[in-house]
């Protein structure tokens, strides 16, 4: 499989909006037009410093996406990057698509001076996981969630 991981281009809105909602609902999550809207507004604002990755086959099918933007580290007092989003088509998991896509993430991290690219997942994501401790470092910080309704 030839693979191509570019920055996300706004004629790719049909393969990211395909992709995001199979994204959404393996998190069982509603995806509504405005979510989608909202999401592509930011990825194209420059003022947002979020960005998106997509992943294509050699028929230009997306196959892939991360969405990742800066973080402030006010202990570091400089940025640092946070990925948010990570989706691998599910016919084409294990073929490499996700390798390809973090080392296109840490040339992009690399590339805005950030010392690292943090994460979360949920405890279940076993097949993410896997990947997650074969590319990165595994840290010893606990998630917490308040909420405000």
């Amino acid at each position: 499989m030839n693979i191509k991981v570019k920055a996300l281009h706004s004629s790719d809105r049909q393969a990211w909006e395909s992709l995001y909602k199979g994204y959404a609902e393996f998190y069982n999550m509603p995806m509504t037009e405005e979510t989608l809207n909202t999401v592509w507004q930011w990825i194209f604002d420059p003022h947002n410093r979020f960005f998106a990755l997509i992943a294509k086959d050699e028929w230009d099918n997306g196959i892939g996406l991360m969405h990742y933007r800066a973080m402030p580290s006010p202990l570091r007092g400089a940025e640092v990057g946070f990925l948010d989003d990570l989706f691998v088509d599910p016919d084409c998991r294990g073929k490499g698509v996700v390798e390809l896509m973090f080392e296109r993430l840490k040339q992009e991290a690399q590339a805005q001076n950030w010392p690292f690219v943090r994460w979360i997942t949920a405890e279940n994501n076993y097949r993410g996981r896997a990947v997650y401790d074969r590319v990165s470092d595994k840290t010893h910080w606990q998630t917490y969630q308040m909420n405000t309704d």
